[in-house]
């Protein structure tokens, strides 16, 4: 039987300073050893002063994850001796007399199985090691302190994951919720990371370190499986130590012997007291707390009707739930619907192609909650600026009004594609890019055959390739569709084309 569990090292990102001093919680930002004061490297006389916020956040990790949490935690010193340690000791939790971390017998569903939490603690990163040099001879180490500091948040799962695949799963769950609860960055460098626990047929745990990715922990953990069973096969015994991921290789490679807990020498940490956790502490973090990510899906699901697969997609994503409820806000006010378009775009008010959604209309939310839902998805989501652009109130209101336009079979991507490159290009307000689109339908006869005409001598080959391949015409249609930018009525475009295909 196969026994896989996690340590995971979350840094708490959002936070402005470190957990036990007032350096930038940003090292990033800095030069090496730019970001480092008496405190975080642990100078003779320096007393570590607990950042409130980080025990906040820590508390709203725990109860996301459903975790019991004590009344009071308490913080310890765990002693060991390495480089990117410049004190020596490690200030974290440990559970010496009874549940003293800020929590511990959680639970998440992943595929239907239970993952339980066995513990999350709080504790301070360590700095970077940075190797430079082409061969071993010639390798030398650098230490950054930066980091050491770092407000960070560990969990413990119990060794409940079956395969390596519910490792992947897990994780990728782990980082939409994070995410949602808006206490970590996942995607910035080093700020999640794992490492894996395996053992098989009831024999000595080994642990895997230094792994860069999820993706590579996946393989890891399934190149430890196999090597700890053929040892099995073999009759050898299997060895608790670290082993760490050789990415060229694709291997696991020795590290270490497996240090017991007995060898860090835990005691309570002096310099800081017990903390009590009041029922006012708890209540207030539950008011502040988002809605978790099946709150959101199901509410996009029943109020909006939006299909499934799309609804999952926005709620897992902070930055698109954030931005469907601005957007539809924009497109739907809750009072006077014609106060957006008069005040931020004056012309607005007199476009023959704008119409005015009615809130109390029952159909309004289904109508333009998938409108705006098919926006982020197959236009915004494309395109990896429009990602970044949604944090500006401007570009929100942009998407608000494509989704309040007549002209229904618009295709989003090219009048997206155009506000973009003005955007970018010139940096105008709405309302300027709002006159250089031309909204208008184009519906005169004469200028569609003229259209199709053109399109018919460009693509000769491809016209002769549709008495083959039916298929062929689409691409005809989208070729119309790009000459007009999006103003060409489709249906229309496929009647003429299959007319003049005949003739």
């Amino acid at each position: 039987m196969t026994k896989i569990g996690l340590e995971i090292h979350c840094q708490l990102t959002n936070l402005e300073s470190k957990l036990f001093c007032s350096c930038k919680a940003n090292y990033r930002e800095f030069s090496p050893n730019a970001n480092i004061c008496p405190i975080c490297v642990g100078l003779p006389g320096s007393l570590p002063l607990l950042n409130k916020k980080a025990v906040e956040k820590a508390t709203i990790i725990s109860m996301a994850l459903n975790c019991k949490t004590p009344e009071k935690i308490a913080f310890f010193r765990k002693n060991y001796f390495y480089p990117d340690l410049p004190k020596n000791f490690q200030i974290t939790q440990y559970d010496a007399y009874g549940p003293t971390s800020i929590g511990h017998d959680g639970k998440i569903i992943v595929e239907g199985k239970e993952i339980r939490i066995r513990r999350i603690q709080i504790e301070e990163d360590p700095g970077r090691l940075i190797y430079e040099g082409e061969s071993e001879k010639t390798q030398i180490t650098l230490v950054d302190y930066n980091r050491a500091g770092t407000p960070l948040v560990e969990i413990v799962t119990e060794p409940d994951f079956e395969n390596p695949k519910q490792v992947r799963v897990f994780l990728n769950i782990l980082v939409d919720l994070l995410s949602n609860l808006g206490v970590s960055d996942p995607t910035l460098e080093g700020a999640l990371r794992s490492d894996g626990n395996v053992s098989v047929d009831g024999g000595n745990k080994v642990e895997i370190k230094n792994v860069s990715s999820f993706h590579d922990l996946e393989k890891a953990i399934h190149f430890e499986i196999t090597r700890q069973q053929s040892l099995v096969e073999r009759g050898i015994e299997v060895i608790s130590e670290t082993r760490q991921w050789d990415d060229r290789r694709k291997i696991t490679v020795s590290a270490r012997s497996k240090e017991e807990e007995s060898d860090y020498r835990y005691f309570l940490e002096g310099d800081i007291p017990w903390i009590k956790l009041s029922s006012e502490h708890f209540n207030k973090l539950k008011e502040k707390m988002p809605k978790s990510i099946n709150e959101k899906d199901e509410r996009l699901k029943t109020e909006f009707q939006i299909n499934p697969q799309e609804s999952r997609i926005i709620s897992t994503n902070k930055k698109f739930s954030e931005s469907f409820d601005e957007i539809y806000a924009t497109c739907v006010p809750p009072s006077d619907t014609d106060k957006f378009f008069l005040t931020s775009i004056p012309e607005a008010s007199t476009h023959p192609e704008l119409k005015r959604p009615d809130p109390k209309d029952p159909n309004v939310k289904i109508k333009y909650g998938n409108e705006i839902s098919h926006l982020l998805i197959n236009t915004v989501m494309a395109l990896q600026n429009f990602q970044k652009m949604l944090d500006t109130k401007e570009f929100r209101e942009t998407i608000a009004l494509i989704s309040s336009l007549k002209v229904k079979d618009m295709i989003p991507m090219t009048v997206l594609n155009d506000i973009l490159h003005n955007y970018e290009k010139n940096k105008p307000s709405l309302s300027e890019i709002f006159k250089t689109i031309d909204f208008k339908k184009i519906s005169d006869i004469g200028t569609f055959v003229k259209l199709v005409e053109e399109v018919f001598a460009e693509e000769a080959d491809a016209v002769k390739e549709s008495k083959s391949n039916p298929e062929i015409i689409n691409y005809l249609v989208g070729k119309v569709m790009k000459k007009t930018k999006g103003r060409a009525d489709p249906q229309q475009t496929l009647d003429l084309i299959k007319e003049k295909l005949k003739s």
